[in-house]
């Protein structure tokens, strides 16, 4: 068992404060925090490490198209094939996402948003996989819809010349201009414009989940819209839910040069110096707050920091608590195999190296059961 408060200490990685107005100087209430510290804290992550995102387009309801799939009578779901589109600057953006729904449902339910940043051939219903096992989910009562992330930005270092960017970027970029990690977090808010709508959808218990890199981008989406109920780090790791500050597997340099596109060209400026950036991420999580959040680890995961991983939701949890919620259970982090559900911050560390498997949807899914049923 590890002991995060015996092994590493706030004052030794000297955290940022999560509760310090713009003077340094700890804040005490519900109400400043809103209205003072969260923005202040947003406005940071948009200027040194995310980017800016344009503002939401409207969602033409219209033009979209929702065309159900055919599938066996006691499959015990419905499959939905959806295109939505939105106006831009430069023409329309057209989103292609595949949904599950379980069937049949006496009521809205939950939903889970998958951010996928691996083969788009994971929504087809006919290879089931591990990494979105819709059946399953749909089994346990849940609806999920996953969305490739290269509809909003091809996953390469191209001069954000394409997807989204291209749509928007009207002016020259700047730089805190939104790059890659942010498209893909605004593009699951745009998921989020048209199946909070749906009849058969609770919209206030959406979750959005994400591995690696896309666990990158559910967190930031999260972090910005408050719609997403329940947001969900899988092996996320540096820029995710590492803490930036401990310096171990993934650091803010090895990131950057080799994924250049990843965050703005800001956060370049960090290499090897943490200790100058103005936020961590423990701030991200407590973005989250008093809402569901969870974060999973793998033991084998060394580069993404399992230990700064947990820590980082140690740290957010005082702005869980000002909120008047419990954000971890405890700041004693499990054996491999363990979890804590118990608090606002969900966290498991499975055995086995990075990725999103049936042990971590179990997790959520478990989860969600204890604080949505």
């Amino acid at each position: 068992m590890i002991t995060p408060a015996l092994t590493l200490a706030e004052d030794d990685l000297k955290l940022p404060d999560p509760l310090a107005d713009a003077q340094g100087k700890p804040i005490t209430t519900a109400e400043a925090w809103e209205k003072e510290v969260r923005p202040r804290t947003l406005e940071l992550f948009r200027e040194h490490v995310y980017g800016r995102s344009p503002a939401a387009p409207k969602w033409d309801k219209a033009a979209s198209t929702f065309t159900p799939l055919e599938l066996p009578a006691d499959s015990g779901m419905s499959a939905t094939d959806c295109v939505l589109k939105f106006p831009t600057p430069k023409g329309q953006l057209e989103v292609k996402l595949r949904l599950v729904e379980p069937k049949p449902a006496d009521k809205p339910v939950p939903l889970f948003i998958l951010i996928n940043n691996r083969a788009p051939d994971l929504a087809d219903l006919d290879k089931p996989n591990e990494f979105w096992p819709a059946a399953k989910i749909a089994k346990r009562g849940y609806a999920t819809a996953i969305v490739h992330v290269a509809q909003f930005d091809p996953d390469k270092n191209e001069g954000f010349k394409d997807g989204v960017h291209a749509l928007y970027d009207t002016q020259p970029r700047k730089p805190d201009s939104w790059a890659t990690i942010a498209a893909w977090s605004w593009g699951a808010s745009r998921v989020i414009d048209a199946l909070s709508t749906r009849p058969g959808i609770d919209p206030k218990k959406i979750a959005v989940i994400g591995h690696s890199r896309g666990g990158k981008a559910a967190l930031w989406c999260g972090a910005q819209d408050e719609r997403v109920a329940l947001t969900i780090s899988n092996d996320s790791g540096c820029t995710g839910a590492a803490l930036s500050r401990r310096i171990h597997g993934e650091t803010v340099a090895d990131i950057n040069k080799g994924f250049s596109h990843w965050f703005c060209e800001n956060y370049h400026r960090y290499y090897n110096k943490e200790q100058e950036l103005p936020v961590d991420q423990h701030q991200l999580i407590a973005l989250l707050a008093p809402r569901l959040a969870y974060v999973a680890s793998a033991k084998e995961d060394d580069w993404a920091d399992p230990l700064g991983e947990f820590l980082c939701c140690v740290h957010a949890g005082p702005v869980y608590r000002l909120l008047g919620v419990t954000g971890l259970e405890s700041d004693k982090m499990p054996e491999a195999g363990g979890h804590l559900h118990g608090g606002r911050i969900g966290y498991h560390i499975r055995p086995g190296t990075h990725n999103l498997t049936l042990v971590d949807w179990k997790e959520y899914l478990d989860f969600a059961d204890r604080h949505w049923k």
